[in-house]
Order: C-alpha cells, then sequence, then structure tokens
C-alpha cells in the first residue's frame, strides 16, 4: 500500500480518524510519534492503545489493509490476554528502541550502543519471520497475521528507513517537549516544526511575548 501523510497535526490536536494522526512522512517516524509530548514527562501520552486500535493506526499508516487489519484484529480477540499484552509490549518496546537511535541521528551522533544492538537483534528475528518471494524488486514480506506480524513489519521498514535515500532528511520537532518526527521535504530542508500550526504557533507565541516582555 501507498504510505501518504492523513493530516500534518502536531501533538495537542484532536486524534484523526480512527485514533490516527500521521506527519511523520513514513511509516516508522509515524509509529515512533505515537507517544505525544514524548520528552516532557509531566505531558506524554500513549495515543494508540490496545489491539485493535494498533490494529486500525496499521490501515492508516500503509501498514495493513482493511481486509487485513480485520483479521487481526479477529486473532487478537481470540488470542489469551497474556499473549496479546505480550504482543503489545514488544511493539512499544521496539518504538522505545526506535526512540533514542533516532534522537542520535537528528542529533548527527552515533546511535547508543545498547539500543541499537537490540534494535539490531529485532531486525534479524523480523527477517527470520518474513518471507521473501521469488521476484524482483527482492523484499521481504512480513505475515499480517498477528500483532508480533506488525513488529516485524515495522523492524523491517526501520531497516529500509535507517539505511535508505534520504536520511539526511529526518528531523525531529524543535518544540520543547514533543519529539516528535518527521521527514522534511521542504525545499530548502530547513522545516523545523511537526506542524507549522501546533508546535511552530507555540514557538512563534514564546518569541512574541519575550520581545513584548523586553520591551516593557
Amino acid at each position: 500500500m501507498t504510505v501518504e501523510n492523513v493530516e500534518k497535526r502536531g501533538p495537542d490536536a484532536p486524534e484523526a480518524g480512527a485514533g490516527v494522526t500521521l506527519m511523520g512522512g513514513h511509516p516508522v517516524l509515524d509509529f515512533a510519534n505515537t507517544v505525544a509530548w514524548r520528552t516532557d514527562p509531566d505531558r506524554r501520552a500513549e495515543r494508540i492503545q490496545g489491539a485493535t486500535a494498533w490494529a486500525r493506526w496499521a490501515v492508516a499508516a500503509g501498514l495493513l489493509t482493511p481486509q487485513q487489519s480485520a483479521g487481526l484484529q479477529e486473532a487478537s480477540a481470540g488470542a489469551g490476554t497474556e499473549e496479546t499484552q505480550r504482543e503489545l509490549s514488544e511493539l512499544r518496546h521496539l518504538r522505545a528502541l526506535l526512540w533514542p537511535v533516532l534522537d542520535s541521528l537528528t542529533a548527527g551522533e552515533p546511535p547508543p550502543p545498547t539500543e541499537w544492538s537490540e534494535l539490531r537483534q529485532v531486525m534479524l528475528r523480523a527477517r527470520e519471520h518474513a518471507e521473501l518471494p521469488p521476484a524482483f524488486p527482492l523484499r521481504w514480506q512480513p505475515g499480517t497475521e498477528r500483532l508480533a506480524d506488525l513488529g516485524h513489519a515495522l523492524a523491517l521498514q526501520a531497516e529500509a528507513l535507517l539505511g535508505g535515500p534520504g536520511l539526511e532528511r529526518i528531523r525531529r520537532c524543535g518544540g520543547p517537549g514533543c519529539g516528535w518526527f518527521f521527514l522534511d521535504r521542504s525545499r530548502s530542508g530547513t522545516r523545523r516544526w511537526c506542524s507549522s500550526g501546533d508546535c511552530g504557533n507555540r514557538d512563534r507565541a514564546r518569541r512574541h511575548y519575550a520581545r513584548t516582555r523586553n520591551a516593557q
């Protein structure tokens, strides 16, 4: 499926569609952005909770078709609570591994060794659980039946993102406490905010307030 930006909105925006706000420009960045105000402990909030919500998010992110999402939801409902919680925990763990790696990338620093080593292992397991059809171009095909398959798909997408063209276009929002990532596709390559109308407006308001106060 083709991945498109459903909405270019910031972390304070109401959730779009079935609880989804997409502005990262890539499924992996949108996955990392499923926590609002990631770098502000007082405001930090999960935006996607539960197997059903993740299955619906995967459709909006372009990772599953609606039919595949329905099948995943049915499989999750039939699975035991313990298995579902384990798979949800693995999804959150993958997201937690990606954060410091993407943070280091946007800061122009090497990835942290511990998280990088763990992410490498997750990528290797994803390949072990994926198929490689005899067709060109060669492309790993993860399953679609379980939440674990969604994690494998995201791990393989992360491998492609971190090893592909456009790596230098990955940015982190400059808004204090936001921490969201996006692909900067602006012609000048100087985009600063996840959303000009959200974090951008807050920054402009802060600067206006500072100028007004200094002028008094």
